[in-house]
């Protein structure tokens, strides 16, 4: 039997709890022996719930259990959770995290201590909530070079973008009815603005290319400026417009990752990706493209991969897993401007001369699509500004 604990009892962690507890069976014969949940450290107490008797206020007691071997991290943050993690880890228990802004800001350095205390600190519910993604990366496809990874990785935004292209709706009213529904937070800025996203993208940069990736190196933009008019012209082009995340080793060698709306054509592979759906298209030198997809986020998708990496760290209880990546200061990361790209460009205007124009959408207004260039050569353009929206298009 082997003792465990789940630090945060709020909706992955209930989940976590729920998973553990309905398919005990499974995952005693997939880790090798039973799992039991020993521990919920909560600020709170659940009266009403089947584990109230397993709820602890004080993270010390965790901390000082030697029989507690696997701890799941569900409490969110960088604060808190970033100091018991590290207490954990010294302590010599395994953690695993669904928390994608401590490990995209703090990975490198919760991954080193790991090492030396020679236990494993793992995160695939970080990434894509239940998509298998972060151990394909590593392991499955560990014998390629990754050249391109490209993402739909917040269901959020995908939902509110889904919503106003089948719909014609603004933006706004779109955001508040996510709200009701629960897709969205009451404060939606780390979604909508492309973070969440971004602190995606860092992790799998990471896991790619070797190398530390922070989230304030990478280009990001969310879906504020998305109107209504854009869509209606994508819709009449038979385009597609989504919030891509997307890290690119360029042919010098180094890494270049950006966060923005994109303008897709119908036949992309990840133009079908609508509502609260997630995928991440990976492009590999030897495998080709590889497509992961499913539901991002969720009480029990989200639980389904925090419990795969307590399986796994129990299959490997008295020894470390090492992955991980290098430092890095940025050196290696290419300016935004390194990748040309075709841009999507509405204005007030004629159409550009020299691009290919759009159907017309909106009255007294156009679009069109760029040749390949930098952003600032596309603003460039005589007649482009005022630029009314720019994004670019995802071949």
């Amino acid at each position: 039997m082997i003792q465990a604990a789940i630090m945060g009892f709020g909706t992955v962690g209930s989940g976590v709890a729920e998973v553990l507890d309905k398919n005990a069976a499974v995952i005693a014969r997939r880790a090798g022996e039973p799992i039991e949940l020993k521990y919920i450290l909560d600020l709170r107490d659940f009266p009403d719930s089947p584990y109230a008797d397993k709820v602890i206020h004080q993270f010390e007691t965790i901390e000082s259990d030697p029989s507690v071997r696997l701890v799941a991290e569900c409490m969110g943050g960088v604060g808190a959770a970033r100091n018991f993690v590290r207490r954990c880890l010294a302590a010599g228990k395994h953690v695993v995290t669904s928390n994608k802004e401590l490990v995209a800001a703090h990975g490198q350095e919760l991954l080193e201590l790991a090492r030396e205390h020679h236990v494993s600190f793992l995160f695939e519910a970080s990434v894509g909530g239940g998509i298998p993604i972060l151990r394909p990366l590593t392991d499955d496809l560990g014998g390629n070079v990754i050249t391109d990874i490209c993402g739909i990785l917040n269901g959020t935004t995908n939902y509110i973008l889904t919503k106003m292209s089948r719909e014609g709706a603004a933006f706004d009213a779109v955001l508040r009815q996510a709200q009701q529904m629960g897709y969205a937070e009451a404060n939606p800025a780390a979604d909508i603005d492309g973070h969440d996203a971004c602190r995606k993208l860092c992790i799998l940069a990471d896991l790619a290319y070797g190398r530390a990736v922070l989230p304030e190196q990478v280009p990001t933009a969310g879906i504020t400026s998305v109107t209504a008019e854009d869509m209606a012209f994508a819709a009449a082009a038979g385009l597609h417009i989504k919030l891509i995340a997307r890290a690119k080793q360029l042919p010098d060698g180094r890494v270049w990752c950006c966060v923005s709306p994109h303008l897709l054509p119908g036949e992309h592979l990840l133009a079908s990706v609508d509502g609260v759906f997630n995928a991440v298209l990976v492009h590999g030198n030897a495998v080709d493209d590889v497509l992961f997809y499913g539901r991002g986020a969720g009480k029990l998708a989200t639980a389904s991969a925090v419990v795969g990496d307590l399986i796994d760290c129990a299959r490997h209880l008295d020894r470390h897993k090492d992955i991980g990546w290098a430092a890095g200061d940025g050196s290696y990361l290419a300016p935004v401007d390194a990748l040309p790209q075709r841009w999507y460009i509405r204005t007030a205007g004629a159409p550009l001369s020299g691009c290919t124009v759009l159907p017309a959408a909106v009255p007294g207004q156009s679009a069109c699509l760029t040749p390949p260039m930098p952003r600032a050569a596309a603003l460039e353009l005589p007649g482009s500004a005022p630029a009314l929206s720019i994004f670019p298009v995802l071949e």
